[in-house]
């Protein structure tokens, strides 16, 4: 496996940011485990788990960061990767801010794995992402690629829904809102991921050139 050289300090940073979210992510599945391996069992509350677009962009971090901190360049060490975990990330935190987190006062441990996943780990990847990772590769036309896997996400969840009966978040709950009121909800938030991604492309452009000048 090919690896790619960074410095020290971006590389402990990226550790750092990798095992944030890893532990974000393993004190979340405990206690979701906990909740639903006396009625739905332990594969459909791992399926459950997974179903949550917060704990998809959570992993899509550790995978980036981790690949980050031990000098791989592959598939997770690409610049249009790093940027779509920094949309997906970004995303992540913007919908829970200002939609979601009024909805519930999560306490104890379900605190800690609620603010790791939804706060501290979306601002620790945009700080590492913005201040260690190499920058001007980016292209507007990337934006529409990032693009697939929340469309992708959004059908996983229709299908589901419609199996199952549940859905991961109440903006796209078909049963409690219909079709119609859902459909304008799904518009707005990949309004959120299109402008986002423009905003994510621009500032690796401008990062680029400032990096490029200064050499």
């Amino acid at each position: 496996m090919s690896h790619t050289y960074l410095p020290v300090v971006p590389r402990t940073f990226a550790a750092l940011v990798g095992l944030l979210a890893l532990a974000a992510l393993v004190l979340q599945y405990v206690l979701i485990l906990q909740l639903t391996r006396d009625n739905v069992g332990v594969v459909l509350g791992t399926v459950r788990f997974v179903t949550y677009f917060t704990i998809l962009s959570n992993i899509a971090v550790a995978l980036v960061a981790f690949s980050a901190a031990t000098g791989q360049s592959g598939f997770f060490g690409q610049a249009r990767v790093r940027g779509a975990v920094a949309l997906y990330i970004g995303v992540t935190g913007s919908i829970y801010f200002f939609i979601l987190r009024h909805l519930w006062q999560p306490q104890g441990a379900q605190w800690w794995a609620d603010t790791g996943l939804h706060y501290a780990v979306p601002l620790a990847y945009w700080a590492w992402w913005l201040t260690c990772a190499p920058h001007g590769a980016l292209r507007w036309r990337d934006v529409a690629g990032w693009l697939l896997f929340p469309l992708a996400y959004v059908v996983w969840v229709f299908v589901r829904g419609a199996w199952l009966g549940e859905y991961p978040y109440p903006f796209i709950d078909v049963g409690q809102l219909g079709w119609g009121k859902v459909a304008i909800n799904a518009v707005g938030v990949m309004a959120v991921f299109v402008v986002l991604g423009l905003v994510i492309v621009g500032v690796d452009r401008v990062l680029g050139r400032r990096r490029a000048s200064s050499l």
